[in-house]
């Protein structure tokens, strides 16, 4: 048998296969480039040649002159002070007219300014090259602490360092001190005084130092170390417990609610439909007949508030202020040291441009004593905040449970508001009102419903808080 030929007409040789795939490829790659859009092309179009190439160069080199003019400008704009801009427009002015009206003073002007801008370009040849480090105190101290941070200086490089004066700004003040000549690889410490006059969230640092010329044309700060956050907490005093003293007095009293289950006993009542089984006196049920149940009344909850007033109405100077936000960290720390349940309020502030007033009041964290410090280290007084009778109102409407209420104010709340502030909280709370004024005889007294205490130190809230009846 003979087998048929394969049909040719059917198979293309691969050889013609390969050009094709070729031809396509080429035209691919030729559709492409000409899609691209390259910076040669948007400047020289399709030209090629030398002419094209020094047109390219040419370009090239406009870019890096105007690369590095604009590195120059910013480093010299950043080093040259407003007084040093103003002498390097008049000295051009003053030399051009000096010589064109034959004025001598002008081309006197022209040349000491020259010479001035020269010296000062002195003071601005070489760097330190120093290695910083910046240790902070602990991260929350109290107002009027010694506190000092600690820098650590080396000098890594092969030659012996020049002595100089290293800034550290802490908030709006600044630290200085000096730094003598290092030998090469060898390290010194400087203690630095964190002044804590004030209390506050401050920066400490960024540390650096600074070059200037002593006619203050020029100025260049090179900066070593990063900012770091600093909290400086009101003063505060530790109190009695507050299970013992004039809150243990306070609290504890039985009230005249009547409930089903509590401490102090009150009664027997017949039994309703409802009463929990286990209150069931057995013995008077076996007597009457009928089933008998204990009633109690209803003892005070250990729920202690304290609402602090940050309006500027209600103090008569700053000192009294700070008084009572030293009044209300004590208190408050002392309360969750000792386990119970507190709520620290403050007036809420309005926005400056605010359509309407914010009626509300602010609660700061009671989680641990730190975080409420934290947070009285940030409050401050104005005139946009509430006053002490909206922050009572308020505070009283939420006040479920609460035994104890604490109101901090300044010398300026009269009695008469004093009793309308006591008057926002329900008859079962009992309202000690703190006066903060440094100037008035210290002492404690009852005005109708309410307690007022009048304290002019921190040492005054201790005895008071110890329930002495004599000052």
């Amino acid at each position: 048998m003979t087998s048929a030929p394969p049909d040719r007409s059917r198979t293309s040789p691969p050889s013609a296969t390969a050009t094709a795939g070729g031809s396509r490829r080429a035209l691919d790659e030729s559709t492409i480039g000409s899609t691209v859009t390259t910076a040669r092309t948007r400047i020289v179009g399709e030209r090629t040649g030398w002419l094209a190439d020094a047109v390219v160069a040419t370009v090239r080199a406009i870019q890096a002159i105007r690369s590095g003019a604009v590195r120059s400008l910013r480093a010299i704009s950043s080093v040259v002070t407003p007084l040093g801009w103003t002498v390097a427009a008049v000295v051009p002015l003053a030399l051009a007219g000096g010589f064109a009206w034959g004025w001598s003073e002008l081309i006197v002007w022209g040349v000491t300014g020259v010479a001035l801008g020269f010296v000062a370009a002195l003071y601005l040849i070489g760097r330190t090259r120093l290695s910083m480090h910046l240790v902070p105190p602990a991260h929350r101290i109290a107002v009027g602490d010694l506190a000092s941070a600690t820098l650590h200086v080396n000098n890594p490089t092969r030659r012996r360092s020049f002595a100089q004066v290293v800034d550290v700004p802490v908030g709006r003040d600044i630290v200085e001190t000096s730094i003598a000549g290092l030998a090469p690889g060898h390290t010194t410490e400087r203690e630095l005084v964190v002044p804590t006059e004030r209390r506050g969230r401050f920066t400490l640092g960024p540390v650096r130092t600074v070059r200037a010329d002593p006619i203050g044309l020029v100025r260049r700060e090179i900066v070593y170390t990063d900012a770091l956050d600093l909290v400086v907490h009101p003063k505060t005093i530790d109190i009695p417990s507050t299970s013992s003293g004039l809150v243990r007095d306070l609290e504890g009293q039985p009230t005249r609610d009547l409930t089903p289950s509590d401490l102090a006993f009150h009664a027997l009542r017949e039994y309703v439909p409802g009463d929990d089984r286990r209150h069931i006196h057995w013995k008077s049920t076996a007597k009457t007949g009928r089933f008998m149940v204990r009633q109690f009344e209803e003892t005070r909850r250990s729920h202690l508030i304290v609402a602090l007033s940050i309006a500027s109405i209600d103090f008569g100077s700053d000192d009294e202020f700070e008084l009572a936000v030293s009044v209300t960290g004590s208190l408050g720390a002392r309360a969750i040291r000792d386990a119970r349940e507190v709520s620290v309020v403050v007036s809420a502030v309005t926005p400056e441009f605010a359509k309407r007033a914010v009626v509300a009041v602010r609660a700061l964290s009671t989680l641990t004593p730190t975080r409420l410090l934290d947070d009285l280290a940030l409050v401050e007084h104005g005139p946009a905040a509430l006053g002490i009778l909206d922050v009572a109102r308020l505070a009283g409407d939420s006040a479920r449970g609460v035994s104890v209420a604490f109101l901090v104010v300044g010398s300026t709340v009269t009695p008469a508001r004093l009793r309308s502030a006591a008057a926002g909280f329900p008859p079962s709370v009992e309202v000690v009102a703190i006066v903060c004024d440094p100037d008035h005889i210290p002492g404690r007294r009852r005005l109708g419903t309410f307690t007022v205490v009048t304290i002019g130190s921190l040492t005054d809230l201790r005895r008071a808080m110890r329930g002495a009846v004599s000052w």
